[in-house]
C-alpha cells in the first residue's frame, strides 16, 4: 500500500462513496485507498463524514465519489490511478475548500 505523506483530513467532506467490484485486477489502489479513508485516525477528522463502499460483481469500473460540505464533488476513476494520486487529488481539493472558508486564513 502506497504511504500517505500526509494526514487524511476529512472535515470539508459530506460524504465518500467508494464502489469496485472485488474480482477485477485493476482495483487495489482504490482499495488501498478506502483503508485510509476509512481508518479511525482519518473518520475522527469528521464525525459526520460518511464513508460508504458498494461491493460490486459487475465487472465495473472502481469509482470514487466524493461530496463536499458546500455540494461540490470530485469523481476518481480508480483503474489508472495509484492510492497516491488519489490522496493527493483529494487533500489538493480539501485545502482548497478549507481556504474558501469565511475566516479562514489566507
Amino acid at each position: 500500500m502506497a504511504a500517505s505523506r500526509g494526514a487524511v483530513v476529512l472535515k470539508t467532506i459530506k460524504k465518500i462513496v467508494v464502489q469496485f467490484c472485488p474480482f477485477e485486477s485493476n482495483v487495489r489502489s482504490t482499495r488501498d485507498f478506502l483503508v485510509l479513508v476509512g481508518s479511525e485516525k482519518a473518520r475522527m477528522t469528521n464525525m459526520n463524514c460518511q464513508v460508504i463502499t458498494e461491493v460490486k460483481h459487475d465487472q465495473s469500473e472502481p469509482l470514487i465519489d466524493i461530496t463536499f460540505l458546500d455540494g461540490d464533488r470530485l469523481v476518481m476513476k480508480g483503474s489508472n490511478l495509484t492510492t497516491q494520486e488519489m490522496l493527493s487529488a483529494l487533500q489538493k481539493e480539501c485545502m482548497a475548500k478549507d481556504l474558501q472558508k469565511p475566516g479562514a486564513k489566507k
